[in-house]
């Protein structure tokens, strides 16, 4: 097991959240690593902008391998990749996409359960058997964090969904997953149940309105990203620095 796997898999502690402030090339992941980051992790987003392709799978993989080496020789600091779907639907091709990205040198990635480029959710089965080949082919010392899509796609966040939830958490977990992540789930009252009882270190993405860091942590919660919006307000703030100067 890797040393970096080793260390960025421990800073998982649900209570005591690894904060991930999500970066998207060398230059930015050297400007977090020096406010005292303990770990980085690109967003598909920001990568996607940043590099004019756009999010969904449409930058190259080719990119992809090659901005993850750069961004690991930059700094030495674990990092984790967001790999949206595996860029294939197909389990095995999807896995062995995920073996070449782990070579790069990154601990880990996240993999989306949303249909990229398409309608809705792949169903549980397909998901976990994803899963459970990217497992087969990487090995143990891989953090797959396994993305659920519902809260995205629904328009009401009830106790309903939050079962759903920990329907497809449970079962990414028996599948190998390492890590539950959940968008815009949000409400600690429905944190703590997926907390409780889905048996892997849950991350929740900080977004503008959403609970404090510490009521998150109260209710469990094990990651926190920042998604999209570190380069967002980047880029708000470029445009404002450029119209002044224009002016």
């Amino acid at each position: 097991m890797s040393s970096d796997f080793a260390t960025f898999a421990a800073l998982h502690v649900a209570g005591d959240p690894l904060v991930l402030y999500n970066i998207w090339d060398p230059g930015s992941a050297k400007a977090v690593a020096g406010a005292g980051a303990k770990a980085l992790a690109t967003g598909s987003h920001p990568v996607g902008d940043a590099s004019g392709f756009g999010d969904g799978q449409r930058v190259p993989l080719s990119y992809v391998f090659d901005n993850a080496r750069r961004i690991i020789a930059a700094t030495d600091l674990p990092l984790t990749v967001d790999f949206e779907g595996a860029y294939s639907t197909d389990p095995e091709e999807g896995a062995a996409n995920v073996a070449r990205l782990k070579e790069t040198g990154v601990v880990g990635c996240n993999l989306k359960d949303q249909v990229i480029g398409g309608e809705g959710l792949h169903p549980i089965g397909d998901q976990v058997d994803r899963i459970t080949s990217i497992r087969s082919k990487v090995g143990e010392d891989f953090f797959i964090n396994a993305r659920t899509d519902l809260m995205l796609k629904a328009k009401v966040h009830d106790e309903a969904l939050v079962d759903q939830i920990i329907e497809r958490g449970q079962a990414f977990a028996d599948a190998g997953a390492s890590g539950l992540f959940v968008p815009r789930l949000s409400d600690p009252r429905h944190v703590e149940r997926v907390v409780r009882e889905v048996p892997l270190p849950l991350n929740l993405i900080a977004f503008p309105g959403a609970p404090s860091k510490q009521e998150w942590a109260a209710a469990g919660v094990a990651r926190i990203s920042h998604g999209p919006f570190p380069f967002r307000t980047l880029m708000e703030q470029l445009q404002a620095n450029a119209k002044e100067a224009f002016a």
